[in-house]
């Protein structure tokens, strides 16, 4: 009943037409029934179930997703939608399953759902076209399977417990097949499962000891990287057709993408004077050696463009200081000694011939002696944000600044078939997580976009439209006073709390590292083991306070108290809910507006 009505709930705030990310996660499921290639910083379960979701609910793939605000009309985009909802619905029963698990407490658990049933933030998540909703389902399943499983250790390799053995690593498979925040998860079950392998060694025989820990490795080592991998191929295999992700990838996967001007490609195997050529860097996910007609603007360096014969000169690069701008510059072919370039073949023998895709190149500047370098850095709007090309005066050899031939013409050498320089899946599986990694790092906010810190998140210090309220969430532990009786079950909260804990640590402690952007939603996935801590420790609080009592008058004292939590949570949605379903006039600090009065610190903005 609870996770209906949560579900209706969702249902009810359906907006005809997408927010900010949907724009993004949505027009990746139209990618996937399209068949075309794309590029994106998460691996591609999320967005193949998202793709999944649309092609048997009768989408087509025909919606643009362009920008948010743009109605969907007679688009069949309810389908993405509700297998989202669905999910984070299940979100919302598991956790009360597992806490329910976990303390055989029937007050915790329901508390642990109201306290998720009430956040704004989770609904407003599980509303839309999200990878969120999806990978705190996988997370949620994944606590609960280690909960059952840890009440089958009594019973070791019972069918019962090789089910909810093999559903943890499923479900690992799962989180870290979205994003890879899943990954923490992975760090999660591994310290849960080292602990109970040095528990078991110290109890039994090694022969046992070794069939424990060879049964955890099959399914939580080779069951979760088996399904991973295959994942990857899968979503290889169905996105055939030559796309705007093309780019970040290597001459040689291009190749396989139908479409693409290398597919199915003739051309020179070997370069010689007068190939006409395509120069591309081979840092992974580097760009193309291209230019533009426009010139640098006012102010920085040259007012030269970056179109005609390849220059640089002694004036420092827009970004990187250090290194010196390179430009366009001449007439026809016309231009001075600045125009000058020496080709190094980068680790070959003398008379070697230059081959198309194998050989790496470097290009040294004549007459400073620098070397033509590419960077992750982008440039600003006034360069469309493309990648900075410099001179490098310090000539360590990197990636940067290897470029290698792809696209080749010359009419007076034989062609040979591309096939020959495609990659393995090997290959390109190693090379998709190299560009995911180095993309999802170097990820900067755009112009006029609210970022956040981790320090924001439990404070809820930045609160803007469609964000979360979160109240009673508190991440405090109960100790054990001398004289005070704490009954069994109560330990047991207290150790399941302790885990828990943990877990939000896994997931919270890591964003303070990351140099990338955040926003606020990274903290949902902590936010869900904050959820199940809050609920077992005032659980444990309110019986252990309550047992200075007779034993009727505690059960009534407790069943208030954990009534009053509830009812606060709901009163706070109550006060709170427009920020999920949306509000018209003006902004919460004026009078008339529908939240006037609640805009509770001056960092809110609604």
């Amino acid at each position: 009943a609870v996770g209906l009505w949560f579900f209706w709930r969702l249902v009810a705030g359906f907006a005809l037409w997408p927010p900010w990310d949907e724009t993004h996660f949505g027009k990746m499921g139209s990618y996937y029934i399209n068949r075309t290639f794309f590029f994106d910083v998460h691996p591609p379960l999320g967005k193949m179930l998202i793709g999944l979701a649309g092609y048997v609910s009768g989408y087509d793939g025909s919606f643009p997703f362009s920008k948010p605000g743009e109605k969907f009309g007679n688009v069949q985009y309810l389908g993405m939608r509700a297998m989202c909802a669905s999910l984070g619905t299940l979100a919302v029963l598991l956790g009360y399953l597992t806490v329910l698990e976990l303390t055989h407490s029937l007050p915790a658990a329901l508390l642990v759902a109201a306290l998720l049933i009430f956040d704004t933030g989770l609904l407003t998540l599980s509303q839309y076209i999200l990878l969120d909703p999806i990978l705190l389902f996988f997370i949620m399943t994944a606590m609960y399977s280690m909960a059952r499983f840890q009440q089958c250790h009594n019973s070791p390799f019972s069918q019962c417990w090789w089910l909810w053995l093999a559903s943890t690593g499923v479900t690992i498979f799962g989180a870290m097949s979205v994003k890879f925040v899943g990954f923490f998860l992975v760090t999660f079950v591994g310290i849960r499962t080292a602990r109970d392998l040095w528990l078991i060694l110290g109890d039994l025989r090694l022969s046992v000891f070794m069939q424990h820990f060879a049964a955890r490795a099959l399914c939580l080592i080779l069951l979760p990287i088996s399904l991973y991998t295959a994942c990857f191929a899968v979503h290889f295999a169905i996105l055939s057709n030559s796309g705007n992700g093309d780019g970040f990838f290597s001459s040689g996967f291009q190749a396989h993408l139908k479409g693409n001007t290398l597919h199915n490609a003739s051309l020179p195997e070997f370069v010689a004077y007068g190939s006409v050529v395509t120069l591309k860097n081979l840092r992974t996910a580097g760009g193309y050696l291209h230019s533009h007609w426009h010139l640098y603007p006012e102010g920085v360096g040259s007012s030269q463009q970056t179109r005609r014969n390849l220059h640089s000169h002694n004036l420092p690069a827009p970004l990187t200081k250090r290194h010196l701008q390179v430009t366009g510059y001449g007439q026809n072919g016309t231009g001075d000694a600045n125009d000058l370039w020496q080709i190094e073949v980068v680790g070959a023998q003398p008379g070697e011939r230059v081959s198309a895709i194998r050989s790496r190149l470097r290009l040294l500047h004549h007459l400073s002696g620098c070397v033509l370098n590419s960077h992750a850095k982008t440039l600003p709007q006034w360069g469309w944000e493309q990648l900075e090309v410099t001179c490098n005066p310090y000539r360590k050899l990197s990636s940067n600044s290897l470029w290698n031939v792809e696209e080749h013409w010359n009419d007076k050498l034989p062609n040979i078939s591309f096939d020959l320089f495609r990659p393995s899946f090997l290959e390109i599986f190693i090379e998709s997580h190299i560009v995911m990694a180095q993309s999802n790092s170097g990820l900067k906010p755009k112009e006029n976009e609210v970022t956040s810190r981790p320090w924001q998140w439990p404070l809820n210090y930045r609160v803007r439209e469609m964000e979360v309220m979160w109240i009673l969430n508190t991440k405090r532990y109960t100790r054990h006073r001398k004289g005070a009786r704490l009954p069994a079950w109560g330990m047991q909260g207290i150790r399941a709390a302790g885990w828990l804990f943990l877990g939000w640590l896994l997931h919270y402690i890591p964003f303070f590292t990351m140099s990338r952007v955040l926003y606020f939603h990274h903290y949902f996935p902590a936010m869900l083991f904050n959820s199940l801590i809050t609920a077992i420790t005032w659980d444990v609080l309110l019986h252990w306070g309550s047992g200075l009592v007779s034993p009727s008058l505690a059960r009534q004292l407790h069943g208030c108290c954990m009534l009053i939590i509830a009812a606060v949570c709901g009163y706070s949605f109550y006060l709170f809910h427009p920020l999920a379903y949306g509000t018209v006039g003006p902004l919460a600090d004026e009078p008339g507006a529908t939240m006037f009065g609640l805009r509770w610190l001056d960092s809110w903005e609604f």
